[in-house]
């Protein structure tokens, strides 16, 4: 479909792969966010960002442990010295497990104290991207930076009320940034300095499907989304087409990640956030992690150097 696709009932796709994934971990989390696989440890970590807290799953023995965050807290991504790069309401944190600090490294966005970090990746060259939001999801104050060797930068790309992603193709030359409220994906390219281009339309998303959150790229570019409200996760392949649905008994997915010692199991996180007493008496596993197995692995995430 020229210029990306749009997901709507409307347009006609392939038969796209059906699965139902399942609850393995009894989480409950307001806002379950920002699963990552980290080989080191063979285990999943992820945030609750409305705790705050930082989770690490331990699949082999059913173990969830927990850290208190200082402030609200979006994603972390592994570094090379054991610890975490942290984002944490409107700055970057080095976060240690091995104590639970998390010691500031850079201020972000002091010119907007409304809004807080949302949504993170690395790129194969080992710079972090991240998006920041309006707290409040209302102002189109949200903007996609990238930090690499202690330099922070904000990119071009428009600010919306909520940004979610980026996700980073396996070359490295395309991030696909999420408009959570305009219900849209952009794909940008990448040059080498981190600089990006014009974009083109990848997604527009139908009136009935809830909301693009979270979005990752698999080893073969395909982007896996999770849908908030949209009571399922959805994989794209780069031009598109919907290849896989992944159906959950919980409305709010807020983002997976594929990992497991062949890379082929994803873990979903997902939020009570919104529910009101009876959605939440409906979806009793709201909030929790879950799994599913995909036929496509993932793109180990290499830590970063602080």
């Amino acid at each position: 479909m020229p210029g990306g696709a749009k997901m709507s009932h409307e347009v006609p796709v392939e038969s796209p792969v059906e699965i139902r994934a399942e609850s393995i971990c009894d989480v409950g989390a307001t806002l379950g966010e920002g699963p990552i696989w980290i080989a080191r440890d063979a285990a999943l970590w992820f945030v609750d960002i409305k705790a705050p807290c930082v989770h690490r799953f331990d699949p082999a023995t059913g173990t969830l442990d927990t850290w208190e965050a200082p402030d609200q807290v979006g994603w972390i991504i592994p570094a090379d010295d054991g610890g975490f790069l942290a984002g944490v309401r409107g700055a970057l944190h080095r976060f240690d497990p091995a104590t639970g600090a998390f010691d500031q490294i850079a201020v972000v966005h002091a010119e907007t104290p409304g809004n807080r970090l949302n949504d993170a990746a690395r790129d194969p060259t080992g710079r972090v991207w991240f998006g920041t939001m309006d707290n409040a999801e209302s102002e189109d104050t949200g903007h996609v930076y990238h930090w690499h060797d202690g330099e922070l930068t904000k990119t071009d790309i428009p600010p919306v009320a909520i940004t979610n992603g980026p996700a980073i193709s396996p070359d490295g030359r395309t991030l696909y940034a999420v408009d959570t409220l305009g219900k849209r994906i952009d794909a940008y390219p990448i040059d080498a300095a981190g600089t990006v281009g014009e974009p083109r339309p990848f997604l527009t998303i139908g009136p009935d499907d809830g909301h693009p959150d979270g979005a990752i790229c698999d080893s073969e570019g395909g982007v896996w989304v999770g849908f908030f409200g949209g009571w399922a996760a959805r994989r794209f392949a780069p031009d598109g087409t919907c290849t896989d649905i992944v159906r959950f008994p919980v409305a709010n997915i807020t983002k997976i990640t594929l990992g497991g010692p062949d890379g082929r199991t994803a873990y979903a996180t997902t939020a009570a956030k919104g529910l009101d007493d009876e959605a939440l008496a409906a979806q009793p596993l709201a909030g929790n992690l879950f799994t599913f197995r995909v036929a496509v692995p993932g793109v180990p995430v290499e830590p970063i150097t602080l």
